[in-house]
């Protein structure tokens, strides 16, 4: 089904994943562009620059059946709406509180796939998985916004969760069917029409931005665009779960980036967090790196 040797080592371009992604928050904050148009330019840059690769492989389109084109468009409304809400989110509070809330991506993930799936987690997973919780709360909890404004973006970050989650819960299934490229360029061409014609609806401008905008709006396309590319492909050897859970690590690269780069201030708190985060996703890691035959993970339908 894919290309590669027998087993694969997911720790090194999960970290890739996470340092890429790192950078989205760093970008919208550098942003005066509406969320919802950081959002829509993001997802159209990134399936321009996708389209080479994805020209040499149009083939597989056609192994994409009726049903399946559904949930694609699912999996697309699902992650425009994450951009959306979560570039929102970024705009009413900070870098720290925004992310903190994708500390719960892991749960709301793990119960998705227990009622979807029937994944099982072992007690050990969740124990570290705990810890990094845990640490993600600490970062964000000396920094956790007071104001309505800031409460409403802690909100906006927790539905965009929800969101990510389900386009994830989705990519889950199809990506076993279609080439990782494949799937990202399609979901993210069909983000990419929802966005424009939310931004139709709502009157936002397309036009009239600076260089300087333009510049982030394509940077978003490459660098935190290439986390998801990433994720995307390693569904097909972990589930949604352990994309989740490696995405913990965000909150800790993102309020660093935030620190140096924004002059968000740190906490001790924050800083202990921090470190406990990378201990759970560390830990996390290396439950998971047991090597994977992927003829038996096809055949047993098991992938984690």
């Amino acid at each position: 089904m894919k290309q590669g040797d027998n087993s694969r080592s997911i720790a090194l371009p999960l970290v890739i994943s996470i340092i890429a992604i790192s950078f989205s928050a760093i970008f919208v904050k550098w942003s005066a562009a509406p969320a919802s148009i950081l959002s829509m330019y993001r997802m159209i840059f990134a399936s321009i620059l996708m389209v080479p690769i994805v020209w040499k492989n149009r083939e597989e389109f056609k192994k994409i059946r009726k049903k399946d084109w559904f949930f694609l468009i699912f999996s697309g409304m699902f992650l425009a709406l994450h951009f959306a809400l979560w570039f929102g989110s970024l705009k009413l509070t900070t870098v720290a509180s925004s992310t903190i809330i994708l500390a719960l991506q892991p749960i709301v993930s793990l119960i998705g796939g227990f009622f979807l799936f029937k994944e099982r987690s072992s007690a050990a997973a969740l124990l570290t998985m705990g810890i990094a919780i845990v640490g993600a709360v600490m970062i964000g909890w000396g920094d956790v916004g007071l104001s309505k404004e800031a409460i409403l973006g802690d909100f906006l970050s927790f539905f965009s969760v929800i969101a990510v989650v389900g386009y994830l819960l989705i990519g889950q299934s199809i990506v076993k069917k279609v080439s990782h490229w494949i799937y990202s360029f399609s979901v993210f061409l069909i983000a990419s029409i929802v966005l424009v014609i939310y931004n139709v609806g709502a009157g936002v401008d397309f036009s009239g931005y600076k260089a300087p905008e333009w510049g982030i709006f394509l940077l978003l396309a490459i660098v935190p665009t290439m986390s998801h590319v990433i994720n995307n492909w390693l569904l097909n050897y972990v589930n949604a779960t352990t994309i989740s859970m490696s995405i913990l690590g965000e909150p800790v690269g993102a309020t660093s980036l935030a620190f140096f780069l924004l002059g968000e201030q740190l906490v001790s708190s924050q800083i202990a967090g921090g470190l406990l985060v990378l201990l759970g996703v560390f830990f996390f890691l290396i439950q998971q790196q047991k090597p994977i035959s992927l003829k038996k993970a096809v055949k047993n339908g098991t992938y984690n």
